[in-house]
């Protein structure tokens, strides 16, 4: 039984917080829940994808082209604290993998990758046949 009346409310209020602060993680629908976060964005060449990955090693990083689709996968450390005690974990560690799907335009054998200050850059160029191109236009 309830010390207080209120102490069930109270709690299932807290549970309702808990849930509702982060909408729909576990059905993997939120931006909130899938790592690395990333902004797509193209240009006159292609497709340029940045995602961020603070602390972890570009050798630790695996970008893949297949079947239309892009994976940036890899492995996040744990965290070691110095000296002391860890009083708090809210960043996440271990594998990562994150699949973003490509239009059909993308050619996999024109794909860079580089990651500086935390950032990783993918360059994904188009099919030549898809570029657009200058039409010179001549006098009849």
């Amino acid at each position: 039984m309830p010390r207080f009346p209120f102490d069930s409310l109270s709690q299932l209020q807290a549970e309702l917080d808990r849930f509702f602060g982060k909408p729909l993680v576990n059905f993997g629908l939120s931006g909130a829940s899938v790592y690395p976060l990333v902004n797509v964005f193209t240009d006159e060449k292609g497709m340029v994808v940045r995602a961020e990955v603070p602390g972890i090693p570009a050798d630790q990083l695996s970008v893949h082209v297949e079947a239309g689709q892009l994976t940036i996968s890899g492995e996040r450390p744990a965290p070691t604290p110095a000296d002391g005690s860890l009083h708090r974990r809210e960043r996440q560690f271990g594998r990562f993998s994150r699949t973003l799907q490509l239009p059909p335009d993308i050619d996999p054998e024109q794909v860079t990758a580089e990651c500086r200050h935390g950032v990783l850059t993918v360059h994904l160029g188009r099919h030549a046949a898809a570029q657009p191109r200058q039409i010179s236009v001549r006098a009849a």
